[in-house]
């Protein structure tokens, strides 16, 4: 199944919706079982006797419907990786072995990890603003699941999870957004400052703990407890609609002021990724945002923003090494990368 995986476009980036400003959604749950360990304090065996209960009630719900599940010890560290990029498994996941799994749909969009941080991490994700549907859709399995085990819950705090800061509702509402013309007017920071300040969280492409590359962000809640599951879903797409105006009313301005240097910025990302012969994954990540830039601002013509997007993907670590079918070090990856981008840009044509 894992090959069948690989071969699909993955649900952040799906085609057909507007990924434009607002790259994908994604909502979270984190939920505990009653009267078993959390991960973190549970041992391998209890850990492993979790999955094996789970792993078959996770399998025959109809939200997950078709479905495919992995434990972390059946999967080669290539793959974990393969399925870090696509935001399956969190980079936690990925250190861990025998008694936790991945279960999930087979179009990605709604998955579990089983003994990551707590018993269990439930995602529904997409690509565009959707936030108001996945978080149905998640809410819909949430009730599958409770129907079937024993959540740990309290009256008076909610679900009880292994990490204070998700008590209460346990959820993460995530909006991933591509936000160059801020970054260009250096007007990028003020907004991320203002948004920690009413309580929002800041990350990178790959969420927690990772650097911003590819002008690419994640905005989520902070808090989980004392408000409902509908009033935090709507409160973050409110923001996020907030920040996509921000992010357009710079755009407008780098035309307007600085189209020369803008110009500038979208022709070099252009030059630069259809000739380089050695190409870092940073580095990648952030002359493929000029180009998707450049498409969204009609300054290049015949590219495919879809075609830019698989790139996104296809040129991080394991893609590239899956793609080539055996490890590279790193100065290899960085000339395939090169070349995988070359070629893919060779049959369009940009004009700045």
């Amino acid at each position: 199944m894992l090959e069948e995986l690989f071969q699909q476009p993955c649900a952040w980036l799906q085609p057909g919706a507007d990924t434009g400003t607002v790259v994908s959604s994604r909502i979270r749950l984190a939920r505990n079982l009653k009267d078993a360990a959390f991960p973190g304090w549970a041992g391998e065996e209890e850990c492993e006797r979790i999955w094996q209960k789970l792993r078959p009630v996770l399998s025959e719900l109809k939200s997950l419907e078709p479905s495919f599940s992995v434990g972390m010890a059946e999967v080669e560290e290539f793959d974990r990786l393969i399925l870090f990029e696509r935001h399956l498994i969190s980079g936690e996941m990925t250190q861990r072995g025998r008694g936790s799994g991945l279960v999930a749909g087979r179009d990605e969009t709604i998955s579990a990890m089983v003994n990551e941080e707590d018993h269990l991490r439930l995602q529904c994700m997409s690509s565009g603003l959707t936030l108001q549907n996945i978080w149905k859709r998640m809410d819909a399995l949430d009730s599958e699941i409770e129907a079937r085990v024993r959540y740990a819950f309290s009256p008076r705090l909610g679900y009880l999870t292994a990490c204070p800061t998700n008590v209460g509702t346990g959820l993460r509402a995530s909006v991933m957004l591509h936000l160059p013309g801020l970054a260009l007017m250096n007007e990028l920071n003020p907004v991320a400052k203002g948004l920690t300040k009413i309580g929002l969280a800041v990350r990178g492409l790959w969420g927690e703990g990772t650097e911003a590359a590819g002008n690419m962000f994640q905005i989520s809640n902070q808090i989980t407890l004392g408000d409902r599951e509908e009033n935090i879903v709507r409160n973050i797409e409110q923001i996020v609609l907030e920040v996509v105006e921000h992010e357009k009313n710079a755009r407008a301005r780098l035309l307007e002021k600085r189209e020369l240097v803008l110009r500038d910025h979208v022709g070099r990302a252009w030059g630069i990724l259809s000739h380089a012969h050695l190409l870092s994954s940073k580095e990648a990540l952030d002359l493929l945002s000029g180009l998707r830039l450049g498409i969204d601002l009609r300054i290049l013509s015949g590219v495919d923003r879809q075609a830019v997007d698989r790139l996104l993907l296809l040129s991080q670590p394991a893609h590239l090494q899956r793609r080539e079918g055996k490890m590279l070090k790193p100065k290899d990856r960085d000339r395939v990368r090169a070349e995988l981008i070359r070629t893919q840009l060779a049959g369009l044509r940009g004009s700045s």
